[in-house]
């Protein structure tokens, strides 16, 4: 049976953010702080709620639509920047009223964790980031090209089936690529865009010595968002940054590897994953 409760929208950080909301059908455990998920950079809220379902059977887990993506607020005169991303997460979580919280951000969204949580909110209980791009000034480049999330977009915005998808995700079931494909559409370009450019501009890296709460550092073992070296580094930064590797994965690791996601993931959230069982 399904933990998903609703999807909502709120007010916070001066536009609308929609949000999708699961949680465990028998009644949170009040020793559990709830989850918020932050999605990469063309992950509608909808497509992480796989992986939300199983958050859910512990801890409340909310799932985000960050701005220009899904059904939250876009618009040609809407800041795209990653500090308008990490106020609008920070803003979210007190719109809801959480008085603690944690935070599990992949990609882009790891990067939006890290910003926002340099700004020490005393709410933020933990954070997990899951394989953060470690590009930005003077840095290597984002492993990815610009002409894959654009093109797809385009292609979803005039209508994608599953298998046209195949050719953007050759790896994911169809069931995967199928939601990729209805969604995509949502996701701005201009938003795309900014996202994009602001993972080479944007110094990220450095910020990992700011966060003041616990964080798990969850990283692919292939591609090379996240190289050895650049765990390192971020240790030395964060000496108390735990860090596991996913075997059988690449960027977008729970869809490559579930089983082994829950199991990087470990009791860190306050509850063992991989008590139960999966999809």
């Amino acid at each position: 049976m399904s933990q998903f409760r609703y999807g909502a929208h709120v007010h916070a950080n001066g536009i609308r953010q929609h949000y999708l909301h699961y949680g465990p059908l028998g009644g949170s455990d009040v020793r559990l702080d709830p989850v918020i998920i932050v999605p990469g950079i063309t992950s509608p809220a909808v497509t992480w709620g796989f992986v939300a379902e199983r958050l859910a059977e512990h801890v409340e887990t909310y799932v985000l639509d960050v701005r220009g993506r899904g059904l939250s607020q876009a618009g040609a005169d809407l800041d795209y920047g990653l500090d308008a991303q990490a106020s609008d997460l920070i803003a979210f979580a007190e719109a809801l009223g959480l008085e603690r919280y944690s935070v599990v951000g992949h990609s882009m969204g790891a990067r939006i964790a890290i910003r926002a949580a340099t700004s020490h909110p005393r709410a933020m209980a933990r954070v997990v980031l899951v394989d953060p791009p470690v590009s930005g000034p003077g840095r290597r480049a984002y492993p990815a090209q610009l002409p894959w999330y654009i093109d797809s977009i385009r292609q979803a915005r005039l209508g994608m089936s599953a298998e046209d998808m195949h050719a953007f995700c050759p790896t994911w079931t169809e069931a995967q690529r199928a939601l990729r494909a209805q969604w995509l559409h949502t996701c701005d370009e201009r938003a795309i865009l900014a996202s994009f450019n602001g993972f080479h501009e944007d110094e990220v890296v450095e910020q990992v010595a700011a966060i003041h709460c616990p964080a798990l550092l969850v990283t692919a073992a292939r591609g090379d968002v996240v190289k050895d070296e650049d765990v390192v580094e971020m240790q030395s930064l964060l000496p108390a940054l735990s860090h596991v590797r996913v075997a059988d994965a690449g960027h977008m690791i729970p869809w490559d590897n579930e089983p082994g996601f829950y199991a990087a993931l470990g009791n860190f959230l306050g509850a063992s994953l991989t008590q139960t069982g999966g999809r």
